[in-house]
């Protein structure tokens, strides 16, 4: 049976991944996020009531928007030098009868007290509530805005008390507990911002060598003139691999040196269908793993993949000067493997995969070619030479 998640461990797990709260202790931050997130949540109750059978995100969708309210509502009180478990506690109590010994041990299960009924869709309840948890976020702005919540806790007190009783409601009405939003929110935060990045396994381990992608290798990309056309050719050992690139389409933008991309999902993911082809490194000794993970269609969405976030990167002059790509994006990339084995990998190793291979493009483009180098062992690529 699982363990009933306490307020106590959600706000400790939660605190660890509020990027900002050093280096910007105030509340502004957070109440540009809670605002942001709350218009979120009424934006799935819009999608929903516009098409009701075409959107079937709505669930998870609503889900995922709960949980991201509730972290910055903790990022909120955090900064405050309110823990969470004191809100909980004193959550149907006036300020005149507010506890100061909490009780740390408080579940989110015992803050509820009833058990939610899940729906398809959103209740007019819910959308009551949706709207009123809305109303308690502006308020509080406002306060905040105005000043009234300078050196003035009990104000404060009461505000977040009401949003966070609002936010309960709303998740009951939505059918959604306020743990299973808090859990799911766990899953994300680990997901994108651990306290520990460990890396999982390679998915080739337990195949033959010659059916892993190569622990270490170097490969030269050359820029030179094939047929009238400027072209970008790789190898490796001195012996070519893959056809001549060029960019595809009318203008110049270096799309022929994209291998890169290629090289750099397989250093830090340990997939790249597309290299694996290229390799022949293929793992024929199980078949249904040959089809499905190393097959056409595998290598069609990792291209798929580097396209459309090559065309991203470009209104980002290729991610220079970045160290955080959006979340979004990484969702996106998410959804884009969903059902092959890439989809295991965290969203924050997709993140170093990508910027770590736009830092290594940048250098090939900069100097027309130059020779890259990968380790699987150390999960890197970098630029070596002309």
């Amino acid at each position: 049976m699982t363990k009933p998640l306490t307020l106590a461990a959600y706000e400790t797990a939660a605190q660890l991944t509020d990027q900002h709260r050093l280096r910007n202790p105030g509340l502004s931050f957070p109440l540009l996020g809670l605002f942001g997130e709350t218009g979120s949540l009424l934006s799935e109750v819009k999608k929903k009531q516009r098409d009701p059978v075409a959107y079937l995100g709505y669930e998870p969708s609503v889900l995922e928007e709960l949980g991201d309210v509730l972290w910055y509502l903790v990022a909120i009180a955090t900064r405050a030098g309110l823990p969470l478990t004191d809100l909980g506690i004193n959550l149907d109590r006036g300020l005149s009868d507010w506890q100061h010994q909490a009780k740390t041990e408080l579940t989110f299960a015992v803050l509820e007290g009833r058990e939610p009924t899940l729906g398809t869709g959103p209740s007019q309840a819910f959308e009551q509530t949706s709207l009123r948890l809305a109303a308690e976020v502006g308020l509080l702005l406002t306060d905040f805005r105005a000043g009234r919540l300078d050196r003035n806790q009990s104000t404060l007190k009461g505000r977040l008390i009401a949003v966070f009783r609002a936010l309960r409601d709303a998740a009951h009405d939505a059918g959604i507990s306020l743990e299973q939003a808090a859990k799911a929110n766990l899953v994300k935060i680990n997901d994108r911002w651990p306290s520990d990045r460990d890396h999982p396994s390679l998915f080739d381990a337990n195949f033959p060598k010659h059916e892993q992608l190569p622990r270490h290798l170097v490969v030269t990309l050359e820029e030179r003139v094939f047929d009238g056309k400027t072209v970008a050719q790789i190898s490796c050992d001195g012996v070519r691999i893959g056809d001549p690139l060029t960019d595809n389409r009318a203008d110049d933008d270096d799309y022929r040196f994209h291998d890169v991309f290629h090289l750099a999902y397989a250093a830090h993911l340990g997939w790249s269908p597309t290299l694996r082809r290229l390799l022949k490194a293929k793992r024929k000794s199980d078949p249904a793993i040959d089809e499905v993970q190393d097959g056409a269609r595998a290598v069609l969405i990792e291209e798929g993949i580097a396209t459309w976030i090559f065309n991203y990167a470009q209104r980002l002059a290729l991610f220079d000067g970045i160290d955080a790509l959006d979340y979004g994006l990484l969702k996106s990339v998410r959804q884009f493997v969903q059902g092959y084995e890439a989809e295991r990998c965290p969203l924050w190793l997709w993140e170093e995969a990508i910027l770590n291979g736009y830092e290594v493009f940048r250098a090939v483009c900069a100097h027309r070619g130059g020779q890259v180098r990968i380790d699987l062992d150390q999960r890197k690529i970098w630029f070596v030479s002309q």
